[in-house]
């Protein structure tokens, strides 16, 4: 290959790479990054004033698989306890109702209203769910084999918070969490998966309403505040 014909395939493949990094940075939409002190990553507008909010709505959330997970759970499984797509479809289904009836309930303890319309005391969360990953995914199968792990698998909460009415972005956090069980060997199947599961999700939802409450008492955001973490 001559020089040209180097720089050009340079040229191609960073035009090409471009789209997919774009992909991959969070859309911050005027945000700034703020320290964050229970999660990984935390964003918020300078100026937002969260002191209305007194109920919210939570969104169906999204969920991703890890790009490997299914390709690893099968290396290793037997043709009959292998995971199918209608398999990862049941359990991202209960991944999203499982998230969002422990962020009802976590709410709603803690004094806010679950909304089901917009308002001006309404604050809209969309959670989604990434890099899911099910060390023991439990399926259908005609043997009685048992799988045994320290937790269930780890995920990635994404969670956008918008104004109901106007729609505006307000903040953004992102964490990244295991699945604790127990913290010894036991047996993993699909409830003691929900089970941990759940517990994730629960934690996440208090996490929030702490980190809002907080929030609450420090609005409007001051400019000042905002500082790489």
């Amino acid at each position: 290959m001559s020089a040209v014909s180097r720089f050009l395939f340079r040229v191609v493949l960073c035009l090409l790479t471009l789209p997919a990094l774009a992909a991959m940075s969070p859309d911050l939409d005027g945000l700034v990054e703020v320290r964050a002190k229970r999660m990984d990553e935390a964003y918020l507008l300078p100026g937002a004033d969260f002191r209305q909010y007194t109920a919210v709505i939570i969104d169906t959330p999204e969920v991703a698989f890890d790009k490997d997970w299914m390709r690893n759970m099968n290396e290793t499984r037997i043709l009959s306890r292998r995971v199918s797509q209608a398999d990862a479809e049941k359990i991202a289904a209960a991944t999203r109702s499982g998230l969002v009836e422990a962020f009802q309930d976590e709410f709603r303890k803690a004094g806010y209203t679950i909304a089901t319309a917009p308002g001006a005391d309404v604050l809209r969360l969309s959670p989604s769910i990434v890099k899911l990953y099910i060390n023991a995914p439990d399926v259908m199968a005609p043997d009685r084999s048992r799988t045994y792990t320290i937790d269930a698998g780890e995920a990635t909460l994404q969670l956008k918070a918008r104004d109901s009415v106007s729609g505006a972005l307000l903040g953004m956090a992102v964490d990244r969490r295991e699945a604790r069980g127990t913290g010894f060997v036991t047996w993993t199947n699909s409830v003691t998966n929900r089970s941990d599961f759940r517990r994730l999700f629960q934690q996440w939802a208090r996490i929030c309403i702490k980190g809002l409450d907080e929030l609450k008492a420090g609005s409007p955001v001051s400019p000042e505040a905002a500082s790489p973490k």
